[in-house]
């Protein structure tokens, strides 16, 4: 039994987004059938081509050509969901739109998945993702040494999207299993780029740039004796002092902040003796640290072995093809690795298209897919936190709960706002019996329970999935750590950085023989939120036909391999993935970011005849004799680059740009925070809402991470204040007052 077992989903995308999107369905047991053009895929050949394609058949139709129409036509009326990923307009002009599609087949979720918007002057451009963003302000808010924007090397944004368009695609199938009815699914690139780094300010804010080192002296890279890098990952004070402590530095504990520079005391230390010492000394100690490793060496580590995340297939033509695998762990309906994609045979194609039978629908209102569905939130800083506020956005009604203490990210102000939007808080001590009983009681009505304990935890609480499930055989429980349930580092407490070191992020980022780079955003944390929503949705869409809830694992580890899936798949001659370097521009002199003389563009070119087009535009003669078939491969830092610069440097960034997309090439404007905030695509897009805090005033903040055509997504309050609806939810759960007072006069329950 597989989560999306019967489900059948036609994918007309290429690239990225839309496939890995489909792999993640395909991963659960979609039967996922890829339609491509003549042509092929774009990325044909690629390493994200061959993993973001697994598990799927292949088959090609020309959907412009009136001969493949019948064809087309037949599967598409014997299809569950149909993914798209074309450019505003188009699909209108085909008859794929999602008001045509839908009106001939009421059954249909359409799924549209633009690269950039869904309207504005940069929305027919092709998926580039140093183009997203450089357009939603990411690329500025990336920590550098100079002013200026960063090249991330890892797409992010695109895997955001991916995971945004899968979650969305389970959730719209979920709905469909209560009423009966298809709808419209939208998630662009800037819903994905809401998800991962979707900022939260003050009108007209820049928004915040990090250090390309990290940010404290707690929470920061360091260079050791022999020249090796760890990162140090103590974020709470009393993992720093358990660091200070294992350092044999226990007297700065007593030195107020401000005394002197910690951040360069502690740098003179570590310099004094190799990598390996420290990490012994702090591991012993229990503080969290993490060496800085390579991509290459990640698959084969022990957290990936010790969580299954190592996937080896034998392929006919390429050989042995490692790839990391399913990234989440479903306890009754897991997800695996089968093959490769493959060309569909006829009877592929007649078991696709097989008439089946299908409910009436039932006629309910329209509302958010997740409407009804109840979470009990005991996450804490992002990941755990962030991903039933996904939930929320989707429609589920998300009670944090919270001990005395409350959420230790409560006092990073805006950072905790923005990962617990669309919740009510309830403030319960669950080390208490009575606490204890109440909140099985809460379980007895509740659909999903998310934690991020550290390993024996909810075990210790006597909350663990067979606690759970003694209680409410239909709950669905996901559990999430640093390094999974299993193996040597499953104890270990971890962060994000943590993995960003281990797994060769930072490593790959700051490029061979230089220094590695600290990723502002926390790419792992957001990413795991993204996954364990989807997940989750997965579970509920299973239980709709067993009947029953299950236990769902998955860590930081895992998804720091899914979000480099590209790079860390490889077999025999396979191409090497791109690395940066500090202050990363680009990957070649016409892929890169340039100065103007009142702001930073980005070009994106890709072939010879937009080569040509912009040596037109900016005046320039020979490059073609000059540099030959090496044009598009020229350095990032090089004579072209370096000629490109010049030419650039005394124009306008906005007139250019223009300019140059009339002129059939792909430019885009590089905006900062608040320049990204007054863009009206990005507003059409719904990727920003204004949110009144009752004491900070008016927030501008990412809106919406999907939309749906039956139901809207997006969030109905800021984050909750500690235990600030007790009352109101336990009385909601069933509670009776008499008792609902004995709690509060326990301090069983609470408010800050």
């Amino acid at each position: 039994m597989t989560a999306f077992a019967g489900v059948r989903i036609l994918d007309f995308s290429q690239g990225h987004a839309g496939p890995m999107a489909t792999m993640l369905m395909g991963d659960f047991g979609a039967q996922v059938l890829k339609i491509e053009p003549p042509s092929g895929d774009r990325i044909a050949g690629s390493p994200g081509h061959v993993v973001w394609n697994r598990n799927k058949l292949r088959h090609t139709l020309d959907i412009e050509a009136a001969a493949d129409r019948a064809a087309l036509d037949r599967l598409i009326a014997g299809a569950d969901v149909a993914v798209f990923d074309h450019a505003p307009g188009r699909l209108e002009a085909l008859g794929l739109d999602a008001a045509t599609l839908t009106a001939s087949h009421p059954r249909l979720i359409h799924v549209w998945a633009p690269p950039f918007g869904v309207s504005g002057p940069y929305s027919h451009l092709p998926e580039h993702h140093a183009m997203l963003t450089g357009l939603t302000g990411a690329a500025f808010r990336q920590g550098s040494y100079a002013d200026q924007p960063v090249w991330h090397v890892m797409p992010m944004m695109h895997h955001g999207q991916a995971v945004m368009t899968a979650s969305a695609m389970a959730a719209a199938l979920l709905d469909r299993a209560r009423t009966g009815e298809g709808q419209a699914v939208t998630v662009s690139g800037a819903h994905g780029a809401a998800e991962i780094s979707g900022p939260i300010g003050f009108l007209d804010s820049a928004g915040m740039q990090g250090h390309p080192l990290g940010g404290g002296a707690s929470y920061r890279l360091y260079r050791c004796g022999d020249g090796e890098w760890l990162f140090l990952g103590a974020l709470f004070p009393h993992f720093f002092q358990k660091a200070v402590d294992a350092m044999g530095l226990a007297k700065l504990r007593h030195y107020p902040p401000g005394v002197f520079d910690i951040g360069g005391l502690m740098e003179h230390v570590f310099a004094q003796a190799p990598r390996q010492h420290w990490l012994d000394l702090l591991l012993a100690g229990d503080a969290p640290v993490a060496p800085v490793q390579h991509r290459a060496d990640w698959l084969k580590s022990g957290p990936m072995a010790d969580n299954a995340m190592r996937v080896e297939i034998e392929d006919p033509q390429l050989g042995p093809v490692e790839m990391p695998g399913v990234p989440l762990k479903l306890s009754r309906t897991p997800g695996s690795v089968r093959a490769l994609a493959r060309p569909a045979t006829p009877g592929d194609l007649d078991d696709f298209t097989a008439p089946r039978a299908a409910p009436p629908a039932t006629g309910a209102a329209p509302r958010p897919p997740l409407a009804g569905v109840r979470v009990l939130d005991l996450g804490s800083v992002i990941a755990g936190a962030y991903a039933s506020s996904i939930l929320a956005n989707f429609g589920a009604d998300v009670i944090k709960i919270e001990g005395a203490d409350g959420d230790p990210f409560r006092p990073y102000g805006l950072g905790f706002v923005n990962y617990n939007r669309g919740k009510r808080g309830l403030g319960l001590d669950l080390k208490a019996p009575e606490g204890h009983a109440a909140f099985l009681d809460l379980v007895r009505q509740a659909d999903v329970v998310i934690d991020n304990y550290r390993l024996g935890v909810r075990q210790r609480l006597g909350i663990d999935y067979a606690a759970l499930r003694a209680v409410n055989p239909r709950i669905i429980s996901c559990s999430i750590n640093a390094y999974g349930p299993v193996g040597a580092d499953a104890h270990r407490p971890g962060f994000d950085p943590l993995m960003q070191a281990r797994s060769g992020m930072m490593s790959a980022q700051g490029g061979p023989g230089h220094e590695p780079v600290f990723h502002s955003v926390a790419i792992n944390d957001v990413a795991t939120a993204a996954t364990v929503s989807f997940g989750v949705i997965a579970a509920l869409n299973a239980r709709e036909i067993t009947g029953e809830g299950q236990n769902i694992d998955t860590c930081l580890a895992a998804q720091s391999a899914m979000f480099q899936s590209d790079a860390l798949t490889t077999w025999p001659g396979a191409p090497a993935p791109p690395e940066g370097e500090p202050d990363c521009i680009g990957f070649a002199a016409l892929d890169r970011y340039y100065p103007c003389a009142d702001g930073w563009l980005t070009l994106a070119l890709t072939s010879e005849a937009q080569a040509d087009a912009l040596a037109r535009v900016l005046g320039a003669r020979g490059w073609r004799a000059r540099f030959g078939d090496a044009l598009l491969v020229q350095p990032r830092r090089g004579e072209l680059a370096e000629e490109i610069e010049v030419l650039l440097s005394d124009r306008a960034r906005n007139e250019t740009v223009q300019a140059l997309l009339a002129a059939g090439v792909p430019a885009t404007p590089v905006f900062h925070g608040d320049e990204a905030s007054g863009e009206d695509w990005l507003w059409e897009a719904g990727f920003f809402q204004l949110q009144a805090h009752p004491r900070w005033g008016e927030l501008l903040a990412s809106r919406a991470y999907a939309d749906f055509s039956r139901g809207g997504s997006g969030f109905d309050r800021l984050h909750p204040e500690l235990g600030e609806h007790c009352v109101e939810v336990l009385l909601e759960y069933g509670f009776d007052k008499d008792r609902i007072r004995m709690l509060a006069e326990r301090r069983v329950i609470f408010r800050g």
